[in-house]
């Protein structure tokens, strides 16, 4: 155990004091139908609030940002009512939890927008990538709508409303989604952002919608309860790589730093064959960034604590091992053998949709 007692103690974050550094990595898993969080999740989130922090499946800000079949939203009253019974479930383990605001943008389908819903991006550009839906199975995403300044404006406050409602729901804070292809990633990216106005084009243009969105929300919830997700080098939902992507990605760090949000949650996804995050990333993420940095790159007992002690994360965050480990804490300390996930059961589009989500057992207490 002594080699990763670091893991298992309490971890200082902004104004919340976490009973271990185990973050569980926010996962798409697909059971919220009818957009709905539900009793299901609510048991699911409860069995894996071992971690010290959970960080939630992408949560939609408004009807436009829901792009994939039952991901949750937290924009209507009955939404707010759900996660509530959620975040009690948690905190009665003394864990904390964060809701991911995720706007999914230009990608998504048109099949799986609630009524009123409206795809919108930075540009006219599709991904030409595939999403699923439950009504035609995988489909091209849909052709999205160039943002007007007014929908940009209206965005922004469908973040801020989602942030706002998250608190009053009852969680610690919030991750704003700026990775993996979606909306704020897409506004940073030029093979989504061809905009010729002052959110296109230069370095400054392109990251402007994700620091705004990021001002305005602290303005409303406070710094302490933000963190923000970012993925350089990957080409997830149709990015590239570019050739000013690092000194882009430095220059959001810096200026989400001077915003004062309570963490920066740095994905490297080469394990599931993006492109691994170079040295510099890496280094230039500590250079230019204050606070606490999250990362995610199939971590290990092991290789959290190494990046922990050579100071290139704070928190480790991890996310199949949570799926098929609820007690994963519990494990690491007594040097217990992980069960794998059921890739099978990942996304489940039925009402017994608690195999391979709720079901995965917790190992037998050791005696001390």
């Amino acid at each position: 155990m002594k080699s990763q007692e670091i893991l298992h103690q309490p971890y200082t974050l902004g104004s919340l004091v976490l009973k271990n550094r185990f973050v569980m990595a926010p996962m798409t898993r697909s059971r919220a139908l009818n957009y709905m969080p539900n009793d299901l999740m609510l048991e699911y989130y409860k069995q894996r609030s071992t971690a010290g922090l959970i960080i939630t499946e992408g949560v939609a800000p408004s009807a436009n940002g829901t792009g994939y079949v039952r991901i949750p939203g937290i924009y209507t009253e009955a939404q707010i009512e759900g996660w509530k019974k959620i975040t009690a479930a948690v905190h009665e383990n003394d864990a904390k939890i964060f809701a991911q605001v995720i706007h999914t943008g230009r990608s998504s389908h048109v099949d799986n927008l609630p009524e009123g819903g409206e795809i919108l991006a930075p540009s006219g550009i599709s991904t030409d990538s595939d999403v699923w839906t439950d009504t035609q199975g995988m489909q091209k995403a849909s052709l999205p709508r160039e943002m007007t300044i007014a929908d940009i404006e209206a965005t922004k406050n469908e973040f801020v409303q989602a942030a706002l409602n998250a608190i009053g729901a009852g969680f610690d804070g919030i991750e704003l989604h700026g990775a993996n292809g979606y909306l704020l990633d897409q506004f940073l990216n030029p093979a989504s952002n061809q905009r010729s106005d002052e959110y296109g084009g230069s370095i400054e243009n392109r990251a402007r919608f994700y620091i705004e969105v990021t001002a305005a929300v602290v303005n409303a919830i406070g710094k302490d309860k933000v963190g923000a997700r970012i993925s350089p080098y990957g080409l997830f939902n149709g990015m590239i790589i570019y050739p000013e992507m690092e000194d882009t990605f430095f220059y959001l760090a810096a200026e989400l730093s001077k915003i004062g949000i309570v963490y920066l949650h740095l994905v490297d996804h080469s394990s599931m064959g993006a492109p691994a995050l170079t040295d510099s990333v890496v280094k230039g993420m500590r250079a230019n960034f204050k606070g606490t940095i999250v990362g995610v790159k199939n971590y290990t007992a092991e290789t959290a604590v190494a990046d922990i002690e050579n100071g290139t994360i704070d928190l480790p965050a991890f996310g199949r091992a949570f799926i098929a480990n609820p007690d994963l804490p519990y494990k690491f300390l007594n040097n217990l053998e992980l069960a794998q996930p059921d890739m099978a059961t990942l996304y489940v589009a039925s009402a017994t949709g608690e195999v391979g989500y709720t079901d995965y057992p917790f190992a037998e207490v050791v005696s001390s």
